[in-house]
């Protein structure tokens, strides 16, 4: 599903219109983005957490030489999603009640 999919879905379930729709999901994005690059947290209950985390300096390995190479420290951005989501994405299949016996 890409951006346009997105606000069509979404419309589609709120009954409202589309360039609304897209006008509220790049407010939704550029706020979480900002909020993340200042090293902040946006926290949505039951979808997810969006936040900064620092990733260590480490030495990585070019895959053309094969000689090592020094990766430099950064801040990355991280997503984190909540219970109701995972549960959502990891449905298992209902169990068959075992027949009695008589």
């Amino acid at each position: 599903m890409n951006k346009h999919d997105l606000v069509v879905a979404i419309a589609a379930k709120t009954e409202m219109p589309q360039a609304a729709v897209e006008k509220v999901l790049k407010a939704l994005t550029a706020v979480t983005m900002a909020e993340v690059a200042k090293k902040g947290k946006v926290q949505l209950i039951g979808f997810g957490t969006f936040e900064a985390r620092a990733r260590a300096a480490r030495t990585g390995m070019n895959p053309q030489t094969g000689k090592p190479i020094k990766i430099a420290a950064a801040t990355v951005p991280a997503f984190k999603p909540g219970k109701l989501f995972k549960d959502t994405v990891n449905v298992k299949p209902a169990k068959k009640k075992a027949a009695k016996k008589k």
